[in-house]
């Protein structure tokens, strides 16, 4: 099944630590910013199944203007200071899943070249966890202008990397945006079980590797 894989990158939210995690960390942040955060999200569903955009940042911006009807630049300095910025410290105190660092070694000293794509900017998370140095590539796809579903950020790593798609694993924990899009992009795809799936370890029928852990993960790639 991984015959042909050089290359595994992960994705970083949810997929790398749990999402439950951020969420008791900063449930003060978040309701202190509640109305921000909901608009915010919304305009993110869009961003979803828009792109590539040739300017991002400003139309995000814009979407979340008409919602919080303030000016542009208004918003685009509101995401930046209590998104960006405002969630370091959160992340800084947030600790990856269990086996993830000996995942990343293992896999290394197999021979695969590891990357990151995330749909946040991969700088907010620090020096992620140690991890950067096993990574060849470190990509946000906000800066390239398409958040994943969409080919596109796909694509561009599978550039930078100087591989073809088939040759990627794609690892992650949403089925639209990781599965689904590492797929339609030509990838494979494994996914982080959460929730029922997780509990019956019932695997999802698109996805090449289903796991509930990172051992288990590696010793599934490492045969």
């Amino acid at each position: 099944m991984l015959e042909h894989i050089s290359v595994i990158a992960f994705d970083i939210d949810g997929t790398l630590y749990h999402p439950w995690a951020l969420n008791f960390r900063a449930a003060g942040y978040f309701l202190r910013n509640a109305r921000f955060f909901l608009s915010f999200s919304k305009v993110r569903n869009v961003m979803h199944r828009t792109g590539p955009l040739p300017d991002f940042y400003e139309y995000q911006a814009r979407l979340l203007a008409d919602r919080l009807h303030c000016p542009i630049q208004e918003a685009k300095d509101k995401i930046q200071r209590i998104v960006y910025d405002g969630l370091k410290p959160i992340f800084a105190r947030i600790k990856p899943f269990p086996y993830v660092h000996e995942c990343f070694e293992r896999l290394k000293a197999a021979g695969y070249r590891l990357a990151l794509l995330s749909d946040f900017p991969p700088s907010q998370k620090g020096d992620t966890w140690g991890l950067l140095p096993y990574c060849e590539v470190v990509m946000g796809s906000e800066e390239i202008g398409a958040l994943k579903p969409s080919k596109y950020p796909f694509g561009v790593m599978a550039k930078k990397l100087g591989v073809d798609l088939s040759q990627i694993l794609y690892v992650g924990n949403s089925v639209r945006y990781d599965v689904i899009g590492a797929k339609n992009a030509g990838m494979k795809a494994a996914y982080l079980l959460s929730g029922w799936r997780k509990f019956f370890y019932k695997k999802h029928p698109m996805a090449d590797i289903s796991f509930t852990d990172y051992r288990q993960f590696t010793d599934i790639v490492i045969q």
